[in-house]
């Protein structure tokens, strides 16, 4: 009560980091859990912050979220985000590198959701980039499964938690600057009528309400469009786990 009373922005990264092996799929019991009771604590206490969502698997804690805030009669859509940001310095990263580029001068557009391949980066949006086909595939599916590659590297002892430590702190000065008036436009996983799933992460416009606009997606190329149709079941049927745990 006492450190969510009066809160504008809270910020959930709590639960259980990925061990090799494990899919951000497989914290779910244990976060789900964790994020569940933290949200009926902002219910309660301040209804009306934007609550930003870390903790994995995005996908289904953001809807776990939603119905939580919708049981205590306080949802609103512009006020609950997912926080996909680590993705798209991913992508920035992996473009940089591939263009000998600064990655402070890219941004990618990051849409889907924030696992595996539900995370689709546009690669086709980023201006003067050129990649061969093979580079296109090899950084697209480095983006997706950039978070396994640190796992594996870290052996046991965690997930990637200095880059999403600097992800984070990104997207949330990014959500203060806009509820102090400033215009802000930043991918993130929200409610959405994108597409057919009920959350969806794209270009989002931010302002002093928390989300003010969600941005039309306009053309994936055809690539894109291929990683699109293979992600889209995946991620309604991660969104529909998070519904039915709260609903159970």
């Amino acid at each position: 009560e006492e450190t969510l009373t009066g809160a504008d922005v809270v910020v959930i990264p709590a639960g259980v980091p990925r061990k090799p092996g494990m899919t951000r799929d497989d914290l779910f019991n244990t976060n789900a859990s964790i994020v569940q009771t933290l949200v009926e604590g902002c219910a309660k206490f301040c209804p009306d912050a934007v609550i930003a969502i870390i903790s994995n698997p995005v996908n289904s804690t953001v809807p776990i979220a939603a119905e939580v805030l919708k049981k205590h009669g306080v949802y609103n859509p512009r006020k609950l985000v997912g926080v996909t940001t680590l993705d798209v310095c991913r992508a920035n990263t992996f473009v940089a590198n591939s263009q000998g580029w600064d990655p402070k001068e890219v941004d990618v557009t990051v849409i889907g959701g924030h696992a595996g391949i539900t995370i689709l980066p546009l690669f086709s949006r980023v201006d003067g980039a050129k990649f061969s086909e093979e580079e296109l595939e090899a950084i697209t599916v480095r983006t997706q499964f950039g978070g396994d590659e640190v796992v594996a590297a870290k052996a046991g002892a965690g997930s990637a938690t200095l880059s999403m430590a600097y992800a984070g702190y990104i997207f949330t000065e990014n959500v203060l600057k806009a509820l102090r008036g400033e215009e802000v436009t930043q991918c993130a996983f929200v409610e959405s009528d994108l597409t057919e799933a009920e959350f969806f992460a794209s270009p989002v416009k931010f302002g002093k309400d928390g989300v003010e606009d969600v941005l039309p997606l306009g053309e994936l190329s055809a690539y894109e469009k291929g990683w699109f149709d293979k992600m889209l079941p995946e991620l309604k049927k991660q969104i529909q786990k998070g519904v039915d745990f709260v609903n159970k």
